[in-house]
């Protein structure tokens, strides 16, 4: 008995792949036993017999399963819609046979730089000046383009809309608008042809000047709002709920979040403060002024630079409110940094690295500020939020007009770069936006809460309870 219970124990215990291939046989039996049903148990028997001829339709039988699991709809999702949720890879302009593809689908004309920079060659580099009148004389031509969306266009290309959450609110209250007037062609779903429609606007807006990473999130937002309509709903309830839905974006994830972000950032000021802010930013402003309307005493610097000029339309807001304020522009940020006690600034985006995404110039300010030991405090919409990551200025970034830089408002004598575009090896660049390390970032107020030093940890998280909150106000 000892021995036969030894010999029990030193028993080699069946390896992975001899589990495998007997549980494999095993379903093999079962199945072909289902399959003959009552002629007996004879197949059965035969298939243990020979488990190894038994592999290969189980295999067969298994992949069959999955299938018919990816077709019902199972845990997972197609293969279809996963490829479908890959992001697109984006424009190399420097790809010829692609941009020249682009050229013929475009509807604004798209004329080439004759002085293009070569380190940002990948970028949209265009004349500016032919763009608006081009697309003015085109109005009637546009059918596919919906009259609100081609207003949007016109205003994004004048400049006349320009800010981050302007260009977001105006975007979505023109998609509102094609909505509203879109109807169903016969044979045609309402989901497919209306993404696709909104797709074909997205096209438009972008040609007119490059979407803004937020813009992106409210497209998403929308075509996944579009995606999951019931079947059962009308035409018309389908439009009002869409309509909603964006009505709701706008008034939650921008209004309030602005309202929201006022009262954290608020409690960061105190009474003979003096705080700095670089350019204009719609968040940063609220702050100020609800700081001030709680009877807190504290002076604003202003730090502004060309070629906008942002600042000063900020600087007449503020005093007219009553506010008492300094300009200065951006050179001599490390002078007046010795006053400063707290500097406040906005962002066009928050990405997951925690690199701050905002107007050229905001990483200087940032950086003079960290070298003086004096807090940053980012005022961000959580819907700016972005999952990308970003190292630097130069992979991704939009180009603004070089002949803006050239002139120089209220200063005729200034006339150096004249006729700069003739004169060969000579380029202008005009950078719009710069990303700023997390490293110089003290916090970041969000409309979900305050984020302390370790922003660059805590951003996935916001981009987790944001992409949630997506989906519950489903």
């Amino acid at each position: 008995m000892k021995d036969q219970s030894s010999s029990k124990q030193q028993k080699p215990k069946p390896t992975k792949a001899e589990r495998r291939a007997l549980q494999e046989a095993q379903r093999a039996a079962k199945a072909a036993a289902k399959g003959e049903g009552n002629k007996g148990s004879g197949t059965a028997t035969s298939a243990n017999a020979k488990p190894a001829k038994a592999v290969k339709p189980t295999q067969k039988a298994d992949t069959a399963s999955v299938a018919a699991t990816e077709k019902k709809g199972g845990d997972f999702p197609p293969e279809k819609d996963r490829k479908k949720d890959a992001p697109q890879p984006r424009l190399q302009y420097d790809d010829k046979s692609r941009v020249e593809k682009a050229k013929r689908r475009s509807v604004v004309k798209q004329t080439e730089s004759r002085n293009r920079v070569e380190l940002f060659r990948h970028l949209p580099q265009y004349e500016h000046g032919s763009q608006l009148p081009d697309l003015e004389a085109k109005f009637f031509d546009l059918h596919p383009v919906h009259p609100a969306v081609y207003k949007v266009g016109l205003q994004y290309i004048s400049g006349d809309i320009s800010g981050g959450s302007d260009r977001c609110i105006a975007m979505l209250q023109a998609f509102q608008e094609a909505i509203k007037d879109y109807k169903v062609p016969p044979e045609k779903s309402l989901g497919r042809d209306l993404t696709a429609k909104i797709g074909s606007y997205v096209s438009f807006l972008n040609e007119c000047r490059p979407l803004s990473i937020s813009m992106g999130n409210a497209i998403r937002f929308l075509k996944s709002q579009i995606a999951k309509l019931p079947l059962t709903l009308s035409e018309s309830e389908a439009k009002t709920s869409l309509h909603s839905d964006i009505g709701r974006f706008i008034s939650e994830k921008i209004i309030l979040a602005n309202k929201v972000i006022v009262k954290h950032a608020v409690t960061k000021i105190r009474d003979g403060d003096v705080l700095l802010t670089y350019g204009s930013s719609l968040a940063v402003e609220m702050v100020f002024l609800h700081a001030h309307e709680l009877g807190k005493q504290f002076r604003v610097v202003i730090v502004d630079s060309r070629p906008k000029l942002r600042g000063q339309q900020l600087l007449r807001r503020l005093v007219e409110k009553g506010l008492n304020c300094t300009y200065t522009h951006i050179n001599a940020v490390s002078y007046i940094m010795h006053e400063v006690s707290r500097v406040f600034i906005g962002a066009e985006s928050i990405l997951s690295n925690g690199t701050v995404y905002s107007r050229v110039g905001t990483a200087s300010v940032a950086m003079v500020a960290h070298a003086s030991r004096v807090p940053v405090i980012v005022c961000c919409e959580a819907y700016k939020f972005h999952e990308r990551v970003q190292l630097d200025s130069i992979c991704s970034n939009e180009l603004g007009d070089p002949d803006v830089i050239s002139n120089v408002k209220g200063r005729v004598d200034v006339n150096h770069l004249d006729g700069w575009a003739d004169i060969e090896n000579l380029q202008l660049l005009n950078l719009i936006y710069d990303a700023m390390p997390s490293d110089y970032v003290s916090m970041i107020v969000t409309d979900y809460g305050m984020i302390g030093v370790l922003g660059a940890e805590l951003c996935p998280a916001v981009l987790r309870r944001m992409i949630f909150r997506f989906k519950k106000t489903v």
